[in-house]
């Protein structure tokens, strides 16, 4: 069988971009059983709900993803909130530990997919937006949107 190449996008957190800033963003390998990998291969997750996070032992942990279980799985089928491991060097680790010991800081997943034939997930170090800053961006959005669609009406009408 050919190795798998490429990358394939399984799911995306679009609302994290809304919700926090992004400052900073990484790659990190996924731990996960076989019923787990089959249904992300059927493309069927969800990552609303999740956030990473360090245990006692300085392991990054990915918690809330949702990844229902695998539909021609049996007793051996996966729970569907579970804690999964994330992989990263520690170099990596030491860095998003002191970052999410800063005020306000927290780790959001923003895709989930395969990466020649591997599972990854890109996390992000992310501060919490205001109400105001995510009015202000929707704002600064539509103003963008009204402008182009000025211009396209006037290089329609010049021709």
């Amino acid at each position: 069988m050919a190795k798998e190449t490429g990358k394939k996008l399984v799911a995306s957190n679009r609302k994290a971009r809304h919700d926090y800033l992004i400052e900073d963003t990484y790659e990190a390998g996924l731990v996960l059983m076989g019923t787990e990998v089959k249904a992300l291969r059927m493309g069927r997750a969800s990552l609303v709900d999740g956030w990473a996070g360090f245990d006692r032992d300085d392991e990054l942990w990915l918690e809330g993803v949702h990844i229902p279980e695998y539909l021609n799985g049996n007793w051996t089928n996966h729970t569907p909130r579970r804690r999964r491991k994330m992989l990263l060097h520690r170099r990596e680790l030491d860095k998003l530990l002191a970052a999410t010991r800063e005020t306000g800081h927290t780790l959001v997943p923003l895709s989930l997919y395969f990466k020649d034939g591997r599972a990854k997930v890109e996390i992000a170090v992310a501060k919490g937006k205001k109400n105001y800053d995510k009015r202000h961006a929707l704002r600064e959005r539509q103003d963008n949107r009204e402008a182009d669609r000025a211009i396209a009406a006037r290089r329609r009408g010049e021709q």
